[in-house]
């Protein structure tokens, strides 16, 4: 299975090598066992330092049942689903195959960024508070 059969066309994604595998087939009657594991080396871009890295998802126990209704099974998308489902949901460079030190860039922050530097955006205007209207409140009802 390579990159093409993962179809990570639309991502920040790709597949950095072959889907590697190590699979058990068992049938019994109409029934296909196949048990295993599995890993692909992937290429995630950091979404604090967007910073590209590498990073091998393992699939350390697979098991699927399938009913065989034919002389060929096409295990593809059960493989494709198992793995793209460990796939990261914020892909971070410390958790790299080689983890990197993955700080964001102050440049990038807005709340406390120079208005000198080259980054477009500016830091908003401190808005009003609607809490601080609460700050006068007292206590309950004065004591007389």
């Amino acid at each position: 299975m390579d990159s093409v059969t993962i179809d990570l066309s639309n991502s920040d994604s790709s597949a950095a090598g072959p889907l590697e595998y190590d699979l058990h087939l068992q049938k019994f009657d109409s029934e296909l066992l196949v048990r295993g594991s599995l890993s692909l080396k992937m290429i995630f871009t950091c979404v604090r330092t967007l910073q590209r890295f590498e990073q091998t998802i393992h699939v350390k126990s697979f098991d699927l049942s399938i009913e065989l209704t034919g002389d060929q099974v096409d295990l593809a998308d059960h493989l494709r689903e198992e793995v793209v489902i460990r796939f990261p949901d914020y892909p971070r460079c410390d958790e790299a195959d080689l983890p990197m030190t993955c700080e964001v860039d102050s440049r990038y922050l807005a709340v406390d960024k120079p208005s000198g530097d080259d980054v477009k955006t500016h830091p908003r205007d401190e808005a009003p508070n609607p809490w601080d209207a609460l700050d006068g409140i007292q206590n309950g009802p004065p004591k007389s």
